[in-house]
């Protein structure tokens, strides 16, 4: 059951507040408002942990990489640096670890396309975009919200929304569009994003967009090079939209997004910071996705009809650079050869077919969303590299269903799937199916507060990347890895607390996981048996307010622990928990036109890649946003941030103990919408 210290927090979580500033409508389930007062917006209204960074803190925070864009929410970790191929996601303790770039316990959607997937070898987490593509990244942390989106899903879900013409049309015919340029003073960085917005009529539009991002080596806080933390990334962005029929109730929308990186010597272990054993590589690496979206949406509350289609590509191809690994010429090197130039490939299609549907059944008011989900998912063949080939064959049902009877809302989720996993060689061919859940309660009590709690169930089927001809893969391929997620928490609403005008959004939670039956991590030390089970605690805390005058506040933060346990009935603190951090950000707008903020990060409880403790850490970053009235109708911004500013030398939690963080960097960027 829960700790001592998280007992010790229930009464901050009860005590938790939260103001509606700009409650904006979402096509999700559990209630979810979302809530501004000062740069993030909040969830408020919900059972589910959740947060939106939206398109003007997208812009203002100028990430290189989308897990850059992200490790601001509580309880996510950014692993293993900065650059596109090697920085993974983890999100409470679960995701992106210190050998894999994914451990399929979050899911990552592009428009819906799932990607970012694949167990590969020191490869990170192949969630390789470009943050200019986006107008919306949303983190659902936990299982709760989990059931539309997969199962087996633990840490959470990283859904991601391309821009749309309208954006910058603003629903008008003719063209638009923007042209944004940025510059890094740390690795010398630079950065194009030129977009293309045309609505030829009222019910259609087409956007374009090609974004190069050119990065040199960092620098860390003690003004060492960072070692393979280079990168120049070519991105695009197609979409169009069409409305029609009466009312414009039916709608189509097609995207294609696709970014390359084709990088000369350089090591294969992206972790790393040079080539080590394997030695270096020329590695071209291919990601795409195309997505058509399909919606119907009649003047009936029965009917929110939507259909999606998705199919996300990545190819990376390798070559071996002759002369830089030490086994050169060792009766080890020919199969070490092998790994390192075996090109890999993953294709995932996916349809999912959903509708909402509000009815009411007496005194209950209900919000159903229900679905049906296809996916098949194939690799190419690659033993070489530890990563079997094969095809894997799914199919899903779901529902959620939102139901509100006066101050409580009582949400029961359901997931049930199927999936066939077949060896593209002689491993077989393994079927397995499992039902999983949840149930939210919500309580409205009242003067702003209302309190919550959600207990949830899900499993992990196997996965192509299980395959094998040893008895604990065999092992693998016979069970389903299953968890338990509880969690806890209030919130509380109000306005005119300190000054008239200012508002106030604070909401707090405490969760707590169980993973058992395991087949994703193995004991330290032992030849392959896995671990008996994870048990993991944590205490996350978002607030923000604003005053009338500008001022506003922003504090987020995650306290926790866990443990891994052995077979051999020892344990130990687990491996991927996030470190303990708090995130204070004060700043100021003026007149709409000025935006002024300091942003303070402080990380404890920190360990790197491999197990060792490491020292606190407390960054000073520095934004300022300007968009000057010089009369016209779409005015130019200037953004400029300083990152580290106080140039703190340091390793990020889980990363390598080679890769430091970057030091001290400014950033400038400019942007001209027209």
């Amino acid at each position: 059951m829960l700790t001592p210290l998280l007992r010790g927090t229930t009464a901050l979580v009860c005590l938790s507040l939260a103001v509606p500033a700009a409650a904006q409508d979402d096509p999700g389930y559990l209630g979810t408002l979302v809530l501004t007062a000062g740069k993030r917006d909040l969830s408020f209204g919900s059972a589910l942990s959740r947060t939106v960074v939206d398109a003007e803190e997208i812009a203002d925070r100028q990430a290189g990489t989308v897990a850059q864009l992200i490790d601001s929410v509580p309880g996510v970790t950014l692993v293993n640096g900065t650059t596109p191929q090697g920085s993974g996601i983890n999100i409470r303790g679960f995701g992106a670890n210190t050998t894999y770039g994914s451990d399929q316990k979050i899911a990552v959607q592009i428009d819906g396309a799932s990607v970012g997937s694949e167990e590969l070898y020191r490869i990170g987490t192949q969630l390789f975009t470009d943050p200019m593509l986006y107008k919306r990244a949303e983190v659902l942390r936990g299982t709760i919200g989990s059931f539309a989106y997969g199962s087996g899903i633990v840490g959470g879900v990283v859904k991601l929304e391309t821009k749309d013409a309208s954006d910058f049309t603003g629903g008008e015919i003719g063209l638009a569009g923007a042209q944004t340029f940025e510059f890094s003073s740390n690795g010398a960085g630079k950065v194009s994003s030129t977009t293309l917005a045309w609505q030829p009529a009222e019910r259609a539009e087409f956007l374009l967009n090609y974004t190069i991002r050119d990065q040199d080596d960092l620098e860390s806080g003690d003004g060492r090079t960072i070692g393979n933390s280079a990168f120049r990334t070519p991105s695009g962005l197609a979409k169009a939209r069409f409305t029609f029929g009466e009312d414009n109730s039916h709608a189509l929308t097609f995207s294609y997004s696709q970014t390359v990186a084709d990088d000369k010597d350089v090591p294969y272990d992206q972790f790393a910071t040079t080539g080590g054993t394997f030695g270096n590589v020329d590695r071209l690496t291919d990601t795409r996705q195309a997505v058509a979206n399909y919606s119907y949406n009649p003047a009936s509350d029965l009917i929110d009809l939507r259909a999606n289609l998705s199919f996300a590509d990545q190819r990376i191809e390798y070559e071996y650079v002759p002369g830089s690994s030490p086994l050169e010429g060792t009766p080890t090197f020919p199969f070490l050869l092998s790994t390192i130039n075996a090109d890999q490939r993953y294709q995932t299609t996916k349809f999912t077919l959903s509708n909402r549907a509000l009815f009411d059944t007496g005194s209950v008011q209900h919000d159903l969303l229900a679905g049906l989900e296809l996916a098949r998912r194939e690799r190419d063949d690659n033993d070489a590299a530890a990563a079997p080939g094969g095809t894997d064959r799914r199919f899903a049902l779901f529902a959620v269903n939102e139901m509100t009877m006066g101050s409580y809302t009582l949400t029961p989720a359901i997931r049930y799937e199927t999936s066939e996993v077949e060896s593209a060689t002689t491993y077989g061919t393994f079927d397995k199916d499992a039902l999983m859940g949840g149930l939210a309660l919500a309580y409205d009590i009242g003067n702003g507060v209302s309190v919550f709690g959600s207990a949830a169930y899900t499993e992990g089927l196997p996965i192509i990347d299980d395959l094998g001809s040893s008895d604990a893969a065999r092992r693998r391929m016979d069970m389903t890895e299953k968890s338990h997620t509880y969690e806890l928490g209030a919130e509380y609403t109000g306005t005119d607390l300190v000054a008239t005008g200012d508002r106030l959004s604070v909401r707090g939670n405490i969760y707590q996981t169980d993973l058992w039956d395991i087949t994703s991590y193995t004991a330290v030390g032992s030849m392959g048996e896995a671990l008996e089970k994870v048990e993991s605690r944590g205490f996350e805390l978002e607030a923000s307010y604003g005053l009338a005058n500008g001022l506003y506040m922003d504090l987020g933060g995650h306290l926790g622990d866990a443990t891994e346990f052995n077979p051999d009935n020892t344990d130990a603190v687990w491996r991927n928990s996030p470190a303990d951090r708090v995130q204070l950000t004060v700043g100021r707008k003026l007149n709409d036109r000025l935006d002024l903020s300091w942003e303070v990060v402080h990380s404890a409880d920190r360990r790197d890649a491999l197990g060792d403790d490491l020292p606190d850490a407390t960054l000073h970053n520095l934004r300022a946003t300007w968009q000057p009235d010089l009369g016209w109708r779409n005015g130019p911004e200037l953004r400029v941030g300083l990152e580290n500013a106080f140039d703190e030398d340091y390793v990020g939690h889980l990363s390598s103990p080679t890769r430091k963080a970057p030091g001290r960097t400014l950033k400038v960027s400019f942007t001209q919408s027209f």
